[in-house]
């Protein structure tokens, strides 16, 4: 199957592109985007992977599903284009970094800056249909995604993963806590940031273990 991503991705991933769920999702989504309007752009369905090559990889968070409003999705989970009026839930996740190293908020919501670093911004569901959140779950996504953090899980040492809320977590409960740095907390959307998302501080604690172990800390 002729699978348009970043190289290495491409290889790390080649057990998944044959696999019949993928012909399956691969022609959902192609019927998707051919009669209804869907985000993000097809163009920027492997931005994530796009932006953050496998070995680059440093720290993972992971996202449930694209933004479904006009103009937000943008292939990177908790992230919008720039211009388009910040999400509560990374407005709560710029109030967190402030508090946590006093960055002060950008803005924009554009965090390809943090995925050129080595931050794999990763929804478990890659798209989406326009003002249904939540209506591409169940056809495969989440399978190729578990790959890929399984991948990442398996094949290399020392990562972090962020895991904001019940579904990042179930979603990561199977990386060995020995060789990755998991960081938990509940979602910062506004109905449980205050339930501890809040002054949880994951940005430090991401860049204390990566200079432990002598990696560049994240220019968060």
């Amino acid at each position: 199957m002729n699978v348009r991503i970043e190289p290495s991705w491409l290889h790390a991933l080649e057990s998944e592109w044959d696999k019949e769920y993928f012909a399956k999702l691969t022609d959902f989504v192609r019927q998707e985007y051919a009669t209804a309007t869907i985000y993000p752009p097809a163009g920027r369905i492997f931005a994530a992977f796009d932006s953050c090559p496998f070995e680059d990889v440093k720290v993972v968070i992971l996202g449930q599903d694209p933004y479904h409003g006009f103009g937000q999705a943008n292939g990177l989970s908790f992230s919008v284009n720039p211009g388009v009026e910040i999400p509560r839930s990374l407005q709560n996740i710029y109030k967190e970094l402030q508090a946590d190293l006093g960055v002060t908020p950008p803005p924009s919501g554009d965090l390809s800056r943090w995925a050129s670093q080595g931050v794999l911004l990763l929804n478990a569901t890659l798209t989406v249909r326009a003002g249904s959140a939540g209506s591409h779950q169940g056809h495969g996504w989440e399978e190729f995604t578990d790959a890929a953090v399984r991948r990442l899980a398996e094949e290399r040492e020392g990562l972090v993963f962020i895991l904001w809320g019940a579904y990042a977590q179930r979603k990561g409960a199977f990386i060995d806590r020995m060789r990755h740095c998991v960081i938990e907390s509940p979602h910062p959307s506004p109905l449980s940031a205050s339930r501890g998302f809040f002054g949880s501080r994951p940005f430090s604690r991401a860049n204390a273990y990566l200079a432990s172990r002598g990696e560049t800390p994240i220019n968060w």
